[in-house]
């Protein structure tokens, strides 16, 4: 998921659901009084661990199609577009790390280049046992490279390991500047990488609709589509 830069990102944006709640993606809530996590009506643990997917293939091939035309009926908004703005202007000196499996930033003209999907995209499917990714594969079918495994979503679900972690950090590390859009701070990954960041000597600053941890150097409140657009054109101009 995505490809080396040629030159050091010193602006990191971490995207979460937030960016495209806007869009109309429904996020992941914890539902008041407890109770199991929900994902568009559905049991987190049901359709996003791999327990899940071994209890009920098809329930999770049917949830994540259901994703797949939900997402294909959403637009970007303004704060995807803002980004694409900003990668446009400044190139490889910009990252967008995002926790969405939406194409929206795609779609909204981000480069590959600048955007990697650490949470995995809906845009491809993944055999579950040789790893091989195949573009818009259809979940179920056999893989057609080692004609064994089943292709599953390819989405990192809880209790597996982001991707491209080691090259989120370094780039973390190295940034000028650290910006997490509508995403909690005071969980994982994003708590981990504003600590990196902070380490390490960047600016931090937090976009969402209210302030999550007392993380971040700076707490701007708003919709993404409002607060994206007036940082981006700050660094911009």
């Amino acid at each position: 998921m995505g490809h080396d830069m040629t030159t050091t990102p010193r602006f990191v944006f971490l995207t979460g659901a937030g960016i495209s709640a806007e869009s109309g993606i429904p996020t992941f809530r914890t539902p008041d009084g407890g109770g199991p996590a929900m994902w568009a009506e559905h049991s987190v643990d049901d359709v996003a661990t791999p327990a899940g997917y071994r209890r009920n293939r098809n329930l999770v091939h049917r949830f994540y199609q259901e994703r797949r035309e939900a997402c294909a009926a959403a637009e970007p908004n303004a704060a995807h577009y803002a980004l694409a703005a900003l990668a446009a202007a400044l190139g490889d000196k910009v990252l967008v790390v995002t926790q969405n499996v939406d194409d929206l930033h795609e779609r909204a003209g981000l480069p590959a280049r600048n955007l990697i999907h650490m949470h995995g995209a809906l845009a491809t499917a993944i055999c579950a046992g040789c790893r091989h990714r195949v573009d818009a594969g259809v979940y179920g079918d056999r893989c057609p490279r080692c004609r064994d495994g089943l292709l599953r979503p390819d989405v990192v679900w809880f209790g597996e390991r982001p991707y491209e972690m080691p090259r989120i950090e370094r780039a973390v590390r190295d940034a000028y500047l650290f910006v997490a859009v509508g995403t909690s701070g005071e969980v994982y990954p994003a708590a981990g990488l504003v600590d990196i960041a902070r380490v390490h000597g960047a600016s931090t600053v937090e976009l969402n609709l209210q302030q999550t941890s007392g993380l971040f150097d700076e707490t701007r409140l708003g919709p993404a589509s409002r607060t994206v657009p007036e940082l981006v054109k700050n660094l911009i101009g």
